[in-house]
Order: structure tokens, then C-alpha cells, then sequence
């Protein structure tokens, strides 16, 4: 039985490297499959993982039709066994009940990744969705960490280096000249919850107390190299 699932973490949890890697995994055995994305911090049409990985992928806005990509490559002859969909949350609530729909009449698996809340710990939209109506949810093990130590369960947003709670909801950030254009320089941060609730990023940590021995950053579990 095909299924919708939905994995889901903080950043830097390796969504997009686990995409990546599910993609060579269902490829190498014959399967034939399409890439999604949105929005992605390396530029249109990209996957991209923080761990240098890269393929090229359909870029998704809101006239996107899963049913409509799906199906028209049916009529074709080719067989679109799965779709990968990376930046899931970015999707639009119909996107993804267009993937249910691609799930359950045509026998496709429908893999989507995705962070679930936006920096003011607000469900995103797709993310919601997702919740909603997949098989499956599935929460990433590779742990982020805040620079407390703590297991990571936040995104945050920095203007200029000072966290904001307020905003558009999307603004891609972590990229060179990435910037808001109302404010500034746009990053992102992963936090705890304690953390996030007292607008306490790294930074502001360390201006708190600036003879402290330097905060640790979030990190990533050693992932294998991958042919893809």
C-alpha cells in the first residue's frame, strides 16, 4: 500500500539529507521517483543539504498541482512510482491534499520533509496539513542542539542578530545576502524551549556574559557520505 509520510524536525536535523538519501535508496532498486522542492537557501529548483549535498528538483509555488505532475507523466508512459517533496512546510494546505490524493488513487508513496513551526513556534500551514492527514509522521533522531546544551525544539529568527517574534512568516535566511527587506540581515537559530521563550540566542548569551567560555553551537550526527 502507498502511503503519505511526513518527517519532521527542527533545523539541523538532516531533513534534506535524509530526502537525498531516500531518493538514491528507492532509485538504486529501480524505482522511479520525482523530486519537490521549495524555497529551498540554495536557490530555485534545488535540494540541498547543510552537509555540502546538492540535486537539481522541481521548484514548487502555488500553482503547483501534484495530481496534474503525476498523472500527466502517467499518460506518458512513465511510471512515477514515489515523489520526495523537500521544504514541505512551505506547501500550500490543497498541495498537500494533493499528495493524499496521488497517494490513495494512484498508488504513489509520497515522502514530505519539513520543519514543523515557524519562528514564533506556529504550525506552518503545510506542516498542519501534514499532521492531519498523513499515514505517518515521523520525528527525525538526529538531535540539534541549543547553545545551552538542551535538545533543540525551536526555530528561531534573527534581524540583524536580534531575535524577532513578529513577521512575515517566510523569509529564507542562512544564505548569502539574504535579508529582510523592511529590516536587515536574516538568520536562523535553533533554541530550547526555555530559550526561545526568553529571546535568548546564542548571542544575546554571550553578550550577557562575555568572559564565559564560548556557548556550543547546534550540531549534527555524523552522516554518511552519499552517491547521489
Amino acid at each position: 500500500m502507498a502511503e503519505l509520510v511526513f518527517f519532521s524536525g527542527t533545523m539541523d536535523c538532516g531533513k534534506s539529507t535524509l530526502a537525498l538519501q531516500m531518493h538514491h535508496n528507492h532509485a538504486a532498486r529501480g524505482r522511479d521517483g520525482l523530486l519537490f522542492t521549495r524555497q529551498d537557501r540554495a536557490g530555485s529548483a534545488t535540494i540541498s543539504s547543510r552537509l555540502g549535498l546538492t540535486k537539481r528538483a522541481y521548484e514548487v509555488d502555488d500553482r503547483t498541482d501534484f495530481w496534474v505532475e503525476v498523472l500527466g507523466r502517467r499518460t506518458q508512459g512513465r511510471p512515477v512510482d514515489y515523489l520526495i517533496g523537500d521544504e514541505a512546510q512551505f506547501y500550500t494546505a490543497a498541495q498537500v491534499e494533493q499528495l493524499a490524493r496521488v497517494v490513495d488513487e494512484l498508488g504513489v508513496d509520497a515522502y514530505a520533509f519539513g520543519i514543523s513551526s515557524d519562528f514564533r513556534a506556529r504550525l506552518f500551514p503545510g506542516a498542519q496539513r501534514l499532521v492531519e492527514l498523513a499515514d505517518r509522521v515521523e520525528i527525525l533522531q538526529v538531535r540539534a542542539l541549543c547553545w545551552c546544551g538542551a535538545r533543540a525544539t525551536h526555530n528561531a529568527r534573527t534581524v540583524d542578530g536580534v531575535m524577532v517574534v513578529e513577521g512575515e512568516q517566510v523569509v529564507v535566511g542562512d544564505v548569502a545576502g539574504a535579508s529582510d527587506p523592511h529590516h536587515g540581515e536574516v538568520q536562523y537559530e535553533v533554541l530550547c524551549r526555555r530559550h526561545h521563550m526568553r529571546r535568548m540566542t546564542a548571542a544575546a548569551s554571550r553578550a550577557l556574559a562575555p568572559d564565559a567560555a564560548p556557548a556550543p553551537q547546534p550540531v549534527l550526527a555524523e552522516q554518511p557520505t552519499l552517491d547521489v
